[in-house]
């Protein structure tokens, strides 16, 4: 966390507009139900589930509708004292009837819930696995926390559609237009009466629908934002309660929730209004055709059974488009949510292999850079890198120093790609880097970085995170190479033992000496160590540069040092300034030269004496 995010936290600054993010997460909102059109290849994926789903949704539909028959025959017929036994008959083939209903319900449920879960499983899975892939200017701008929510909560947004509203939706269609049909069989007149409400519901439903979409996608990014700022704050919890920002972080978080609360109440008051208004217009019609009927009935036009069945009909009809209406605004707020997991699927993957890759099959470690020129995406006026050119044999040991913003950090980002130059070429073994798939190319490169990342889990799955294959033995055979061992044993559980988040339970020294156990296990012919050193105390810097030593062996290295003193051992020392190479040399020819780096390494061994 910055000053200046620091500062906006303990000053209780309201979450800021998502418009003002540097790199914006999606494009305008298009607010169309199609957008639910992304959750079709995945249904596709499980055909036969959905042909059991559609299925037995039929069934269940077709048995609802046989039931108001078997009332009218019941009534018309089964009170027939010249014939006792017709009453059970009917009665017991009712009871059948609703068994069926019952099952296939039943079954209905299932095999959508099913799908519900499977489907959305896989879009989680896809775009958990896009996100991995996408290149670092992305991430430059985007929230963690927003990531998350469209992760979780957009997800269960559309679980909640294929998982049960479709299923409802398709249901009361089929129920709708059964209904309708059997109401122009049952009684033609009456059903003029029923028919000529549904314009009167179907259009405002489609209006409103609009409306709550709209209101949804706002609640939906109002939470995201809440989230993102959530996950920053828990990140950094230490810094906060340090300038005891405790209070503002929570009154700002507590911002955001209400925030996030006024515009799901919003979606939700537009949900109840159109809910409202299809209720009330459906069933007053009923109310309508029943007294119409009634009077039908008196003249002697329809019989008691008829109308019965009729008036069943029209409750179904009214039920189902009344079911349609609700669910029409569960559809549209998945729609908004489908809107923002497909502007995430298709941000594209800059950083990409052409058509047909190359491959290499045995790395020597030869690394050059020719005539490297580079500006950050979005700042093509403000060039990081000038015309740099730099050729590296395989073994040697080559470090970049230099002040802070030369460019330095840039380098080791142009050869892992986490960008591409914007001039010039990077090769690997006299092949250009961009002719290869990103993980083809980083798989012969390994780095210690300076901000070390541990994740929540035990050591070992840590280090083997350097070579997931890796068994448990050549785990510990880094990690004593990396002279992590002796450390790891007198922690309870040892490599077992979980680190917590961030590896919050190790100090700076141990969490390096896991980063250059993962980087050996690793055992790749590039090593890249940027300021592997620069965070430690002296005692653990003596440790960690023996382990680095050992891991430089035989390894093309490049070292990015601010303490030149941990490079005085190098082939040649590069010194950088403004995004070019000012000077070149070893140790000893560099000071004769008087330049930069003499003027660096005076300060630094001037300062180093006098503590001394």
């Amino acid at each position: 966390m910055n000053d200046h995010t620091t500062h906006s936290i303990a000053q209780g600054a309201r979450v800021p507009d998502r418009n003002s993010n540097t790199l914006e997460l999606e494009a305008e909102a298009k607010g169309r139900v199609g957008s639910l059109a992304m959750v079709w290849p995945y249904l596709k994926t499980y055909r036969k589930r959905v042909v059991l789903a559609v299925v037995a949704l039929t069934a269940a539909a077709a048995a609802t509708l046989a039931v108001p028959m078997a009332v009218r025959r019941m009534i018309d017929f089964g009170f027939d004292p010249e014939n006792n036994t017709l009453i059970d008959q009917y009665f017991g083939m009712l009871v059948v009837l609703v068994g069926f209903l019952a099952a296939a319900s039943a079954a209905r449920f299932y095999f959508v819930s099913w799908l519900g879960e499977r489907v959305v499983s896989d879009i989680r899975r896809d775009v958990f696995a896009h996100v991995m892939r996408l290149h670092a200017a992305f991430f430059d701008g985007a929230k963690s926390g927003e990531i998350i929510s469209r992760l979780t909560a957009d997800t269960t947004q559309i679980k909640s559609v294929v998982g049960s509203s479709i299923s409802i939706a398709l249901r009361n269609l089929f129920l709708f237009i059964g209904a309708v049909v059997m109401m122009v069989i049952t009684s033609p007149k009456l059903s003029l009466l029923v028919l000529a409400a549904i314009p009167l519901v179907v259009l405002p439903m489609v209006a409103f629908g609009r409306n709550v979409r709209k209101r949804s996608r706002a609640a939906q990014d109002t939470l995201a934002d809440a989230t993102a700022y959530a996950s920053e704050a828990i990140g950094a919890v230490r810094t906060l309660q340090n300038f005891t920002a405790e209070k503002s972080a929570s009154a700002r978080f507590a911002g955001a929730v209400d925030e996030a609360f006024d515009a799901a109440r919003a979606a939700v008051g537009a949900r109840a209004a159109l809910t409202a208004f299809a209720i009330f217009t459906v069933f007053a019609s009923v109310v309508a055709v029943l007294w119409y009927g009634s009077l039908d009935m008196l003249a002697g036009n329809i019989s008691p059974g008829s109308l019965s069945q009729f008036v069943l009909y029209s409750v179904f009809a009214a039920g189902s488009l009344g079911a349609l209406s609700q669910v029409w605004g569960e559809v549209a707020q998945a729609a908004g949510a489908a809107e923002r997991l497909g502007e995430l699927l298709a941000i594209d993957r800059v950083i990409a292999a052409p058509a047909n890759p190359a491959v290499l099959d045995k790395v020597a470690g030869a690394v050059s850079f020719q005539d490297v020129s580079f500006s950050y995406p979005g700042a093509p006026d403000a060039p990081i890198l000038h015309n740099v050119t730099i050729d590296i044999a395989p073994g040697e040991t080559v470090a970049l120093v230099g002040p802070s913003g030369a460019g330095k950090s840039t380098l080791f980002s142009l050869l892992t790609r986490a960008y591409d130059a914007t001039g010039g070429q990077v090769l690997l073994d006299g092949t250009e880097i961009r002719t290869l798939e990103p993980e083809e190319l980083r798989k012969h490169l390994s780095i210690v970085p300076q901000e070390t990342v541990i994740f929540g889990a035990s050591i070992a799955e840590n280090i083997g995170l350097g070579n997931p294959q890796a068994g448990l033995d050549a785990i510990e055979a880094a990690a004593r190479a990396a002279r992590a061992d002796e450390f790891i044993i007198k922690i309870a559980g040892g490599y077992d033992a979980v680190v917590g988040e961030r590896g919050i339970t190790l100090s700076g020294g141990q969490r390096q000496r896991i980063a250059i156990a993962r980087a050996i296990l690793k055992d790749a012919p590039v090593l890249l160590l940027d300021e592997a050193t620069s965070s430690l105390d002296a005692e653990s810097e003596t440790l960690v540069q023996h382990a680095l030593e050992q891991l430089m062996e035989g390894r093309t290295t490049l070292v990015i040092a601010h303490r030149l003193a941990t490079i005085l051992k190098a082939d040649r020392i590069l010194v950088m300034e403004a995004g070019r190479i000012v000077e070149s040399g070893t140790h000893e020819s560099l000071q004769q030269q008087g330049g930069l780096y003499a003027r660096l390494a005076d300060l630094q061994f001037q300062v180093r004496t006098a503590a001394e």
